[in-house]
């Protein structure tokens, strides 16, 4: 292990590649795949300027598989964003950059409730990568510390944790040492993909996040932590065949994980079925939506936590969102689609609420948009139920985004609504919709925008409950600034 400019860095050997000879094995790797180890800034921002990431080129009129402003993307992510009463402000993180989109920096903000601002944004580091996939996610604990999660694609870069030197300030953070327990071992904890993670009063951290194994698949499990720096063994969820994605929420303590596989011989662009879990005690029990307690890992495609088998109909499964209701009833927002190319042919693609009525699952289809990687977030509200996300086509049609609507049920998803479309005439698609925990009617939902078929600037939006859009300012140097509305 070395220090480099105050973080701790585990060197790891890449299941991609060898770094015996660094200068051979950038040039046959992937820019999301090579090795780089972040540098600690913590200075101002001075504007909020979005990350810009491409995946795949597809060398069609696309032009990539997905691409645009993923400031707030993946949606296996998350916070990005989460309201603290005692402050009276909604804290956010997000994938920025500078002008050129030239790097990935983790930049944390926050909306001021009472004053009606927006905080100028501390880059906390550079992660010398242009991969969003390494965006980081936000937490608050007891004493308001606001912990910030760097997260890593895959095994080719270290994870870093940092925590603000004082409750509710994002000016100046600690960086965390983080250690897990390994097969008896105590080992750094510095790398983890895709990482959801809930502090619970009294409890501590619980986190859900991937691990690739030697073969480049993705192990979905979970972790906890009393104080987020010494943390246990990380459990497995789920290893079937290939893989998973998953993603989670929490409410009252307990938590919720749905998760799709990855069939053996497809490939992982090929995600399908529906799978859901619950723990209500700090992930020492699993159980189904229905309480049918469930032993970890699974492993077999057909079990208990099946929610809908898409892989019989031949059907590409796109995780959304998921929440549970006052009732602790769960809800799980997908995208369902032909294929994984962007363009026409694999339409429809249906967004899709699912939820469990306490004797089975019923799914309902809300709209239907344009790209398996547009993605919106689900708003429970007593009897009404919102969706929110780019389910109206935008300049760069069939790529991810597009122009941001408003869906609205009132007779428990059965039958939907548009109530509102929120963005229109836009140079750029808007994408990756997130709702804020705890969110409040007036920083009611984040994400950026883009151009889905080449590299452009990335600005970011909130959007309050009545659906009015605010730009935040690109560039401005004051410590609080006003959002100009733009509807």
């Amino acid at each position: 292990m070395k220090k480099y400019n105050g973080l701790l860095i585990t060197i790891l050997t890449s299941f991609f590649f060898s770094f015996s000879d660094p200068i051979s094995a950038q040039t046959k790797t992937h820019p999301d795949l090579q090795y780089a180890e972040a540098t600690l800034l913590q200075q101002k921002a001075n504007g909020f300027k979005g990350i810009w990431y491409m995946n795949q080129p597809s060398n069609d009129e696309y032009v990539y598989k997905y691409s645009g402003g993923m400031a707030t993307y993946p949606a296996n992510h998350r916070p990005f964003a989460i309201y603290a009463p005692e402050a009276n402000k909604t804290f956010f993180c997000f994938g920025g950059s500078d002008d050129r989109s030239g790097t990935l920096y983790h930049n944390v903000s926050y909306y001021d409730h009472k004053k009606k601002k927006l905080a100028n944004p501390t880059i906390i580091l550079d992660k010398k990568t242009t991969d969003a996939h390494d965006n980081p996610v936000i937490s608050i604990d007891d004493e308001g510390y606001i912990w910030i999660f760097s997260t890593s694609h895959g095994r080719s870069r270290p994870s870093y944790i940092v925590k603000s030197k004082k409750p509710y300030q994002i000016n100046q953070f600690d960086t965390i040492r983080a250690t897990e327990q390994a097969n008896g071992k105590i080992k750094a904890f510095d790398n983890f993909s895709y990482f959801q993670v809930y502090h619970l009063p009294q409890k501590g951290f619980i986190a859900l996040f991937t691990k690739y194994n030697e073969k480049g698949q993705r192990v979905i499990g979970f972790n906890t932590s009393r104080d987020g720096h010494s943390w246990g063994q990380w459990q497995v969820l789920a290893h079937i065949e290939e893989g998973h994605y998953q993603i989670s929420t929490e409410r009252d303590g307990k938590i919720g994980v749905a998760f799709d596989y990855h069939p053996k011989g497809k490939g992982l662009n090929y995600r399908t079925n529906l799978y859901y879990l619950e723990t209500s005690d700090f992930g020492k029990t699993w159980t189904t939506a229905s309480g049918t307690p469930v032993t970890l890992p699974l492993q077999q495609k057909q079990n208990a936590a099946l929610v809908h088998d898409y892989s019989a109909e031949h059907l590409n499964s796109y995780l959304l969102d998921i929440d549970f209701d006052a009732h602790g009833k769960p809800y799980i927002l997908t995208i369902t689609s032909k294929g994984y190319e962007a363009g026409p042919r694999n339409a429809p693609r249906n967004w899709t609420l699912s939820t469990y009525d306490g004797q089975d699952w019923i799914s309902n289809i809300i709209t239907q948009s344009d790209s398996n990687y547009d993605m919106g977030s689900i708003y429970l509200d007593q009897e009404n139920i919102a969706v929110i996300g780019p389910t109206i086509d935008g300049p760069q049609a069939f790529n991810p985004g597009g122009e941001i609507a408003i869906w609205n049920s009132t007779d428990k998803g059965r039958s939907w609504k548009k109530e509102k479309q929120v963005t229109a005439h836009s140079a750029m698609n808007h994408s990756y919709v997130r709702k804020p925990r705890y969110a409040q009617s007036d920083f009611y939902a984040i994400w950026a925008d883009g151009n889905a078929r080449k590299p452009s600037i990335s600005h970011l939006y909130y959007m309050d409950k009545k659906g009015t859009v605010y730009q935040m300012p690109y560039t401005f140097k004051k410590k609080l600034i006003k959002a100009t509305p733009l509807n």
